[in-house]
């Protein structure tokens, strides 16, 4: 499990061979050879697609977050990455198993793992809404294809009916949830809009009925024009305070 193996000036062309010839990668890919080769390969994906990410939320074209979202993806991404393909693996490997596959866990693996050659693209689709992830998943489903005809022996016709099904259930998934994301987000920024305006007229009323206190006579009597303004001010808080809860229950 040593990674003394491991040659790094390599990745960049297996990179390239995943994307460009799928098919003739997984022909040719060793069915075995441990998982850590596999695993720091899909590290260095995961630490190339969180500056990508970095780099978008810098420039403002990320949907994911500002500027320290982007930062934390460097941190994040391959972490995340290298957690998932252990667990991917297993669903990947129960799948290939239910579709006749007689190849190993480890077989599993390391097609999942260079598969992540595609997460640096990924996260380039991600700025666009809805598609991109779309596409996103188009992709990795074409890879997954390529890997079920030519390592698990899978008939082509039956690849594309398993991972296609799966890939249209994913699909709807991600534009659903963005759907649903982008509502609440706007939903929060009306809200919070509206208790800024509640807030503010709190206040206003707050100041009146101070000056107009301010400005009683020593003897506690005030003049008809100041419990005019004392009546306002406490006409217009009790309004914002009464509309801050309905807004709420109408929500």
């Amino acid at each position: 499990m040593e990674g003394k193996g491991i040659n790094f000036a390599a990745f960049p062309q297996t990179a390239i061979k995943v994307l460009t010839t799928p098919a003739a990668f997984f022909r040719e890919m060793p069915k075995t050879g441990g998982f850590v080769e596999p695993l720091v390969f899909m590290v260095v994906m995961g630490v190339i697609s969180g500056l990508i990410q970095a780099v978008l939320s810098i420039l403002g074209m990320s949907i994911a977050g500002g500027i320290a979202m982007g930062l934390a993806a460097i941190i994040m991404m391959p972490i995340f990455i290298a957690i998932f393909g252990f667990v991917g693996a297993a669903i990947l490997f129960v799948i290939w198993k239910l579709m006749g596959s007689q190849e190993s866990y480890e077989t599993a693996y390391r097609c999942g793992a260079y598969i992540s050659a595609f997460a640096p693209i990924a996260a380039i689709l991600s700025i666009i809404p809805y598609l991109g992830g779309a596409a996103g998943i188009v992709a990795y489903t074409f890879f997954l294809v390529a890997a079920s005809i030519e390592i698990h022996k899978i008939p082509s016709q039956k690849a594309w009916l398993v991972f296609g099904i799966i890939g249209a259930i994913l699909i709807l998934l991600s534009i659903t949830g963005q759907m649903a994301a982008k509502k609440l987000s706007g939903e929060l920024a009306g809200k919070t809009q509206e208790m800024e305006k509640a807030a503010k007229e709190i206040e206003e009323a707050t100041k009146k009925m101070r000056e107009s206190v301010s400005k009683m006579p020593q003897g506690g009597q005030m003049t008809e024009e100041q419990q005019k303004q004392m009546e306002e001010a406490a006409k217009k808080m009790e309004e914002a305070m009464k509309n801050m809860p309905q807004k709420q229950e109408k929500e």
